[in-house]
């Protein structure tokens, strides 16, 4: 595949320079580059190279993980953009958006958990006389260990 001369000509920011400019470690960035969150380039001199938009795309990644968005999520927000391009204003008002919903999402289980850690840690372990998760006769015993309730059976027991 022959290298657009175009986009290599406006990718003209080194790693270090994106590195200080948006306030993430190099191995940061290269770690994005293996999840393909972000794109560079080779020079001549097989040096990455990015494009001034990749610090928009870096501040997005950043505000999304700080709401507590996984990669994979944003990855497939992010991919939902017409050719993959850095987000617009128009597009982050609609990406924050779908995460405003997540969030709210994870704000409700999490005062739901609030409303009966005092009773039940999740757990399933049968030692609580007045659980509202109680795990009548070990029965997750077969096929799970550990704190299952939690992010599985509890989270419909709770929204009862």
């Amino acid at each position: 595949m022959p290298i657009d001369q175009t986009k290599l000509t406006e990718a003209n920011l080194t790693v270090g320079y994106v590195a200080k400019r948006s306030g993430v470690k190099v191995s940061t960035l290269h770690f994005y580059e293996t999840k393909h969150l972000i794109k560079s380039w080779r020079n001549s001199g097989n040096q990455r190279r990015y494009k001034k938009d990749v610090l928009r795309r870096v501040a997005v990644i950043k505000a999304a993980q700080a709401m507590g968005i996984t990669l994979d999520e944003i990855k497939t927000t992010l991919a939902t953009l017409p050719d993959n391009r850095t987000p617009t204003k128009q597009d982050w008002s609609a990406l924050s958006k779908r995460w405003q919903a997540q969030l709210d999402e994870r704000i409700a289980h999490m005062q739901r958990l609030r409303d009966k850690v005092d009773s039940c840690i999740g757990c399933g372990c049968l030692s609580l006389k007045s659980c509202p998760i109680y795990n009548k006769d070990d029965y997750l015993g077969e096929t799970q260990n550990g704190a299952v309730f939690l992010n599985s059976e509890a989270e419909n027991i709770l929204q009862k």
